[in-house]
């Protein structure tokens, strides 16, 4: 656990050290409108999660057969060298393609958690991921802000060096630092189950198939702002140490995931999981007007912050309602689908973005955002009151 929060913890920090500057590296290729610059943002942050949704119950199913620590090792591997071969791009094309294939070895810390949910009992799973969520987060939290440092200081060819330095760190902390036990299921009759079984037990369990589908409208939502967030900066301020500021932004999220993510898991393990997601969604969708309506940089930071407070439950306490939902032996490849299900939405919610704000301005961006997490909140909310009316009436 010690080992897998730091490891997590330099993996985020490295992948979003690039983060805040995406947009802006895409601009330093041509002389290209703001609209080309917003909708190419969208694209190229989108593939890396495109390739991802395709691979990741392959990854999962790998991993309940042969271990999680191998696929640590090759995701890794696999992510430290494709950000350091960024670095030696010159258009917008090879950007997308690098960032396709950086799609395939995607999965780091999806799989860091399911490692850790798989030798965790059922009664603390969210506090447990909870506390490695605050791993990553934490990552995420310094990420940004040395990124837009290093971008400002030294340009953004060192920055990815060294980005890719430091995941390559974080693979040989895994490496020779992990030790994983393999837990058995205690019926002999779960050990083995074959893909169309995974599917079928999935199908036949409705809140589960609820939460995964939930868990791309979500990621959809966030993800939606996340590549516009430098140029929205820019529009606030208009400075000149963009990438600084825009990593100020960045990071007041992670913050405020740091400072409660490992509480709402806490929660979640008292009330049932499904109970906090939907209180979580409610909140999201309050926080996003006020981004929306902000016109100075610090007013959005704070609202970043207040929505990093309530975010950083949402992947915990999903991660820990798969846990208690699904048999042990096929952890792996039920958590694969649920990152696939994120992914796709990482795919839809950026290109979503660029599109929408191409057309109508970024802070149109918000409200849509918004009512994605108004309705998916909804959604979990009717979903809970039926499954709770259907087990009164059944017992009745």
């Amino acid at each position: 656990m010690f080992i897998m929060w730091f490891a997590n913890f330099f993996v985020a920090a490295s992948a979003t050290m690039i983060l805040p500057f995406l947009s802006l590296f895409i601009d330093t290729f041509g002389n290209y409108s703001d609209s080309y610059v917003q909708r190419w943002s969208g694209f190229i942050f989108g593939i890396t999660f495109l390739t991802a949704f395709l691979v990741s119950p392959i990854w999962g199913r790998i991993g309940d057969k042969y271990g999680y620590k191998p696929i640590l090792i090759l995701t890794g591997t696999g992510i430290a060298t494709s950000i350091l071969l960024m670095s030696f791009v010159s258009s917008v094309h090879e950007l997308f393609i690098l960032r396709m294939f950086m799609g395939l070895a995607t999965g780091f810390i999806p799989t860091s958690m399911a490692l850790i949910s798989a030798q965790t009992s059922k009664e603390i799973a969210g506090k447990t991921l909870g506390t490695l969520q605050t791993g990553t987060v934490t990552g995420g939290l310094l990420g940004p802000l040395l990124g837009g440092m290093l971008a400002d200081s030294f340009g953004f060819t060192y920055t990815f060096f060294i980005t890719a330095g430091i995941i390559y760190f974080a693979v040989i902390l895994v490496a020779f630092g992990i030790k994983e036990k393999k837990v058995e299921p205690l019926d002999s009759k779960e050990k083995h189950y074959t893909r169309k079984e995974v599917i079928a037990y999935i199908v036949h369990k409705p809140m589960l198939l609820k939460i995964m589908f939930l868990s791309l409208l979500i990621q959809a939502a966030n993800f939606s702002i996340q590549p516009l967030l430098a140029l929205y900066v820019n529009e606030l301020t208009g400075a000149a140490n963009l990438a600084l500021l825009a990593g100020f932004a960045f990071s007041a999220t992670g913050f405020g995931n740091l400072l409660v993510s490992r509480n709402w898991g806490k929660l979640g393990d008292k009330i049932g999981h499904e109970k906090v997601i939907v209180l979580l969604m409610f909140l999201s969708s309050l926080l996003f007007i006020p981004q929306a309506l902000a016109t100075s940089l610090w007013q959005l930071v704070l609202f970043r912050f207040l929505f990093g407070m309530v975010v950083g439950g949402l992947i915990p306490c999903m991660t820990a309602y798969i846990r208690t939902a699904a048999p042990l032996s096929m952890q792996g490849e039920v958590h694969g689908y649920n990152v696939s299900f994120r992914f796709l939405g990482n795919v839809i919610g950026p290109a979503m973005g660029g599109i929408i704000s191409s057309f109508y301005g970024i802070s149109t961006v918000f409200y849509v955002t918004s009512f994605i997490f108004l309705c998916s909140g909804l959604l979990l909310l009717y979903s809970i009151t039926h499954q709770e009316g259907t087990k009164k009436t059944v017992e009745t």
